[in-house]
């Protein structure tokens, strides 16, 4: 058996289902690299995996196959194998629908402590704290096992640290007993490819988000024109979403995508704790409203007080100025 680095943390890399590293794994590595030596596991992926997960920072990457056609279990099987042989100080998973399933699994399973949604991490004199943003926003506080090593699952696009890569990474192809728990499995499914130039909301470094104050769907696209102005990822308040503006993989808030992007725009958004829930820990936030007493402008860094239909299409030509 191979020998780790001290302080390791165990790394889960999200793999696309091309087998590709999934864009979260840089910043995940990134906050391992805080407060240890990251040691990544790639299940099921591709050399083109196992080499991002080197240039994240990882300087040990496990493989392990895992069966494509069983949801979760295997995930879990590889990770729990790689638990044992690592024992790291902490387990880092994203919290995706699919991280939050395996790191919750995997914390029964070794009888670990579970920190989801983590802001950040870092380490103290006692061990691995977590950071976490909650009550909507409107308190931080820690989180800390008081023995073993803690699961945390990392809210994505809310830590922007990243690792130097690794030239010559270590990789060893981890053996993996299957433990034979029941497992879904998935059935054949049509493949329907949009193809877009955006960036995809959860995880993206800029995000616009349009409200009910755009006032239309055929208004909604002034949002489109700024976020791709700004090379950003398109949101939404839930009460654009309900009003039929755009669909609802586009809402940001507490019952929606939670972002931490270092750009963060609101356009006609009010700002209700529901959807300052989801957005708060974003690191610049910027306000567009005509309404100088509306919420979002507790929480916002920059804030426009106007007529959006105004301001909006002037800072677009203003961004698209700069470009030329």
């Amino acid at each position: 058996m191979m020998s780790y680095p001290d302080n390791s943390i165990l790394v889960l890399v999200d793999v696309t289902p091309a087998g590709d590293a999934a864009s979260s794994t840089a910043a995940l590595i990134g906050a391992a690299s805080t407060i240890g030596s990251p040691v990544g596991l790639v299940p099921s992926g591709s050399q083109s995996a196992v080499d991002a997960a080197a240039a994240a920072g990882a300087s040990v990457v496990l493989t392990a196959a895992a069966d494509a056609g069983s949801l979760t279990v295997p995930l879990v099987d590889a990770l729990q194998a790689a638990f044992k042989n690592v024992q790291p100080d902490a387990v880092l998973v994203s919290n995706s629908i699919t991280g939050r399933d395996v790191a919750g699994r995997l914390a029964v399973r070794e009888k670990l402590a579970l920190s989801v949604d983590a802001i950040g991490v870092s380490r103290d004199d006692e061990g691995i704290v977590a950071h976490h943003s909650v009550y909507g926003g409107a308190y931080l506080v820690d989180s800390a096992a008081t023995y073993g090593a803690p699961v945390i699952t990392v809210r994505q696009g809310a830590v922007d640290v990243r690792a130097e890569a690794v030239a010559s990474p270590t990789v060893e192809a981890l053996e993996v007993a299957a433990s034979g728990a029941a497992a879904a499995t998935a059935g054949a499914i049509e493949v329907v490819e949009a193809e877009s130039s955006r960036p995809e909301l959860r995880g993206a470094t800029k995000v616009v988000s349009g409200g009910r104050g755009l006032g239309s769907k055929e208004q909604f696209v002034l949002v489109e024109q700024l976020a791709d102005a700004l090379g950003a990822a398109i949101g939404a308040s839930r009460a654009a979403v309900d009003a039929g503006y755009i669909p609802y993989a586009h809402q940001v808030g507490q019952t929606g995508v939670s972002v931490s992007p270092q750009l963060y725009v609101a356009v006609g958004i009010s700002g209700a704790i529901q959807h300052r829930a989801g957005m708060q820990t974003a690191k610049n936030i910027v306000a567009i409203n005509k309404d100088g007493e509306a919420p979002i402008f507790d929480v916002a860094d920059f804030g426009i007080v106007g007529d959006l239909f105004k301001i909006v299409p002037q800072v677009v030509e203003a961004l698209e100025a700069r470009k030329k």
